[in-house]
């Protein structure tokens, strides 16, 4: 789904604001995405979560405590209950019309495990689809879950997947995955750079999180990853020399 970035055309490494220009501005916010175009983003980041009565928001831990010093859950909070505590809050379709209005790419992330089960690729899935314009734009839905990357593939099989790897996360789930990209972190990447040609050889493409140390963004670029996310965009193109 969606169109990609002339520089990916071009065999460039592509910048993507983590949660927006999130070094500068409160994660997850209009502001930050804002600040990521301003500090020239190709693609934008997001988690996703659903309110107790399926509202698609762009929100990272499963409790609004550490971002709106309120104890409640997504999962169990209206969508007029989370705006209230957080009016800074971002739905996922106010996301993807910013996203299409910018013709910026878009990374997806659905959280896991949450009381909804997999009922939130659904929505991601309904709310693509309803989305003017989406096809214009590069879209890729991510998630640590090999389970959801799945349903993503039964939903709709021309939406773009990242199945997203930690420390932990076997090689075997990697491999079997549908996904068209996997997203190791930079940490394992780090230790482990053979695993950029390892992924590169199952024929996905390579979208590596979170990188901000300028010898991190350089080792991005030398294991050819396509899609490097990171809090500081204008740092990453400033590090790679990008005009």
């Amino acid at each position: 789904m969606g169109k990609p970035n002339l520089f990916a055309t071009l065999g460039l490494m592509l910048i993507y604001a983590h949660r927006g220009a999130s070094a500068d501005f409160p994660e997850l916010t209009l502001a930050a995405y804002e600040g990521a175009v301003e500090q020239g983003a190709d693609g934008f980041e997001c988690d996703v979560r659903l309110t107790k009565d399926e509202v698609p928001i762009l929100w990272h831990n499963a409790s609004m405590l550490e971002r709106a010093a309120n104890p409640g859950l997504i999962g169990e909070m209206t969508y007029k209950e989370v705006s209230r505590a957080y009016p800074q809050i971002l739905t996922l379709d106010e996301f993807l019309n910013f996203a299409v209005k910018m013709r910026k790419g878009v990374l997806i992330e659905t959280k896991h495990p949450v009381f909804s089960g997999n009922r939130i690729e659904e929505v991601v899935v309904e709310t693509l689809h309803g989305t003017k314009g989406i096809d214009k734009i590069a879209v890729s839905v991510m998630s640590f879950s090999w389970f959801a990357i799945e349903k993503v593939k039964r939903l709709d099989p021309k939406i773009s997947t990242t199945f997203l790897m930690h420390k932990n996360t076997s090689w075997f789930q990697a491999k079997i995955s549908s996904s068209s990209a996997v997203g190791p972190g930079i940490n394992e990447l780090r230790q482990e750079p053979n695993r950029a040609e390892r992924i590169k050889n199952l024929g996905r493409s390579l979208n590596v999180w979170t990188v901000d140390d300028d010898a991190d963004i350089r080792l991005c670029s030398k294991l050819g990853v396509d899609i490097l996310i990171t809090n500081k965009p204008s740092h990453a193109r400033e590090v790679l020399r990008y005009p």
